[in-house]
């Protein structure tokens, strides 16, 4: 079996792969003060929970946009799996052609999104990631990334507006049955969820326009239901996304 680990600045995703399909997936906070032998105690408990058991782990696929934590993770693998993990770095193999002023901008994971969304979609395809950030990724028919937008995470953009203004609190993020709303917290959850509604449309076809044609458009994230169930320019949602890219381009340079 494959572990996949995405490590991003919110959460740590993982996904078990048994040959191309995915039997689970978990997921941590992310803590750079935590120590390998603190994540493998996690990790453990989950796999065990699981009904496998840590010699199942063959192989690991490893990217991170959290530099501190890499060093921290290949130890984990390597004390406790007994496996030295592929890392999704500049110079790897992924048959993704980075159209991009400076390609090493380009984070490890809008990469692995693009070599998902284009061998499971086709192209063009558009992946808005809702994560800490919202991301914008255009792929173009070749399977080629094109570049995008970057916005800021829902999750952080709300709590900006909870902890800047005295008088607002935090609310649950879910989206109010009125845009105008009665009540402060259906206010602020009205502003939050269909202010974000409204970015992803804006952007989308914008996108749409300059690429000068239609484009399949994919959610992944933490916050893409929340986002596409109130709205009808996501055609799909994959939250595990990150990981299949991990497990292709794993495959890619393995072969």
């Amino acid at each position: 079996m494959l572990l996949a680990v995405d490590i991003g600045n919110t959460n740590v995703t993982f996904g078990v792969f048994d040959k191309d399909k995915i039997v689970v997936t978990w997921r941590m906070e992310t803590d750079i003060r935590r120590m390998p032998d603190e994540y493998a105690a996690m990790l453990m408990n989950l796999i065990t929970y699981q009904g496998l058991k840590a010699a199942d782990i063959k192989e690991v696929s490893l990217l991170s946009v959290v530099p501190p934590l890499l060093p921290t993770f290949e130890e984990l693998c390597n004390r406790f799996f007994n496996v030295t993990p592929f890392v999704i770095s500049p110079g790897v193999k992924t048959k993704v052609r980075i159209r991009f002023d400076n390609p090493k901008e380009v984070g490890g994971d809008r990469i692995a999104h693009t070599a998902a969304a284009h061998y499971l979609y086709g192209g063009p395809v558009i992946v808005v990631d809702m994560g800490t950030a919202t991301t914008f990724d255009t792929v173009s028919k070749e399977g080629d990334f094109l570049g995008g937008a970057i916005a800021p995470g829902v999750a952080n953009a709300a709590e900006a507006l909870f902890t800047r203004a005295a008088q607002l609190y935090r609310v649950q993020l879910v989206a109010p049955k009125h845009a105008i709303a009665t009540s402060t917290v259906e206010a602020m959850q009205s502003g939050i969820v269909f202010g974000y509604v409204g970015v992803v449309e804006g952007i989308v076809a914008r996108i749409q326009k300059e690429l000068g044609e239609k484009a399949r458009v994919v959610a992944t994230g933490g916050n893409a239901r929340l986002i596409a169930g109130e709205t009808k320019v996501i055609d799909v949602i994959n939250p595990d996304l990150v990981l299949i890219g991990l497990k292709l381009i794993y495959d890619m340079n393995r072969a």
